[in-house]
């Protein structure tokens, strides 16, 4: 009998390509939760679209029954939480905290919370290890700090709660109609094909950690095997472990178009200011590596995918 697994925010960005690469390792049979009733998706039509009542712990029970790992990334983006705070506190975290008592009750083996870098604070810079001291400053990383909280808590013998603090995950998505437009690289990509330009609203010199989304559906499968001996305290920082300016994927993502499509998109940026600091991000990923994680994504070919996309 296969592995089977239920991916909350399935139809999402991260959760679209998380769900495509279980299912396409034969070994999971997947479980995608959704808020409305949907069929299959085009894109993935061998797997199962479960619909999730939030605000009955019955119905979370029911989706959760029969369940082996439980993958969740269900909740409000960075603008939305923005927007509505409280909403962030009750979807990103009450939430979870429903569906983790629901995961308990059904005899749920494993939970993969995907949690975000940005719980260390804004504006990441210097060396960032699961030891530094979060600080949030914003209601998505503060919403999701106290999800975390909630899923290590309920780390037992019977359930083995892991937490990831995912950075800049990047790539095609799972479908056209993804909501992952405005995050930077796939804006870039889209810019480069429907503009023949690229325009940053900053310098492009800060200094950020890009992961593909290969690797990081990679880390998932990963962790649905880990031994519970090597799980540790269950906080594991995912990343690429090399941090690039931003304008240097902005110059890769260029030299991907010239590949692909066959033309060279401007690249449109405002100048820094002589005395402007833009101190390094050192991201580490030591204790995801020491685990035996090997990182193996391209980012040119997650590039030249999501180019592809844009274009057709």
């Amino acid at each position: 009998m296969k592995h089977r697994v239920l991916v909350t925010g399935g139809m999402g960005f991260v959760g679209g390509r998380v769900a495509q690469s279980l299912t396409k390792s034969g070994d999971f049979s997947v479980i995608l939760g959704s808020r409305t009733a949907q069929e299959n998706p085009c894109w993935l039509p061998t797997s199962k679209v479960v619909v999730m009542d939030w605000s009955s712990p019955h119905s979370l029970a029911l989706t959760c029954e029969g369940i082996d790992t439980l993958v969740h990334l269900a909740g409000l983006n960075d603008a939305e939480s923005l927007h509505d705070p409280v909403a962030a506190l009750e979807v990103n975290a009450v939430n979870t905290a429903r569906l983790m008592q629901a995961a308990k009750v059904a005899g749920v083996k494993r939970v993969i919370y995907f949690s975000t870098a940005h719980v260390y604070g804004p504006g990441l810079a210097g060396r960032i290890d699961e030891s530094t001291l979060p600080k949030c400053r914003h209601p998505y990383a503060t919403s999701h700090l106290a999800a975390e909280d909630v899923v290590l808590a309920a780390a037992n013998e019977h359930i083995c709660s892991i937490v990831l603090r995912l950075s800049n995950g990047f790539g095609v998505p799972s479908h056209p109609a993804v909501n992952a437009w405005t995050l930077l690289m796939n804006d870039l990509c889209r810019q480069a094909v429907t503009l023949r330009s690229m325009t940053l609203r900053s310098t492009g010199l800060q200094w950020r950690d890009f992961i593909t989304l290969q690797d990081v559906s990679r880390v998932v499968t990963h962790m649905i095997y880990l031994q519970k001996n090597k799980i540790g305290n269950g906080i594991f920082n995912v990343g690429s472990g090399k941090s690039s300016r931003v304008i240097e994927m902005v110059e890769l993502i260029q030299a991907r178009c010239t590949e692909v499509l066959g033309y060279s998109p401007e690249i449109i940026r405002p100048q820094p200011a002589e005395e402007a600091e833009f101190p390094k991000l050192d991201y580490r990923i030591d204790m995801l590596l020491n685990t035996g994680f090997i990182l193996r994504g391209s980012p040119a070919l997650e590039i030249d995918d999501t180019l592809r996309m844009c274009n057709q």
